[in-house]
């Protein structure tokens, strides 16, 4: 469960926006795209990037939850362009496929 109460978490859930594909492929060149699938809180993800949550962050990579951007989601993308929702955790930034806004999970 995230605190939703947190300082850096309400930060970063005001820093995540709609983004198109187009503007996030200067990142994807520079290998600094992680994707976080839609059944987790991307602000949640954001929020242990930051604070070097190590365990967390494992655990989503583990449970391909969370991944660098690979070329054939990449090629998918740019097919598609589908509406995408982004956050930046320096030097990463944090991308995520849904629709609507963004809310916290519980």
């Amino acid at each position: 469960m995230t605190d939703t109460t947190n300082p850096l978490y309400v930060k970063l859930l005001g820093e995540t926006a709609r983004i198109g594909w187009a503007e996030l492929q200067p990142f994807f060149a520079r290998g600094a795209l992680l994707w976080v699938a839609a059944e987790v809180d991307l602000v949640a993800v954001a929020l242990a990037v930051a604070e070097d949550d190590r365990a967390s962050v494992a655990a989503w990579l583990g449970g391909g939850q969370l991944a660098k951007l690979e070329e054939s989601r990449a090629e998918n993308l740019l097919e598609r362009d589908p509406p995408l929702w982004a956050v930046v955790v320096a030097p990463w930034v944090l991308v995520q496929e849904r629709g609507g806004e963004p809310e916290a999970r519980h």
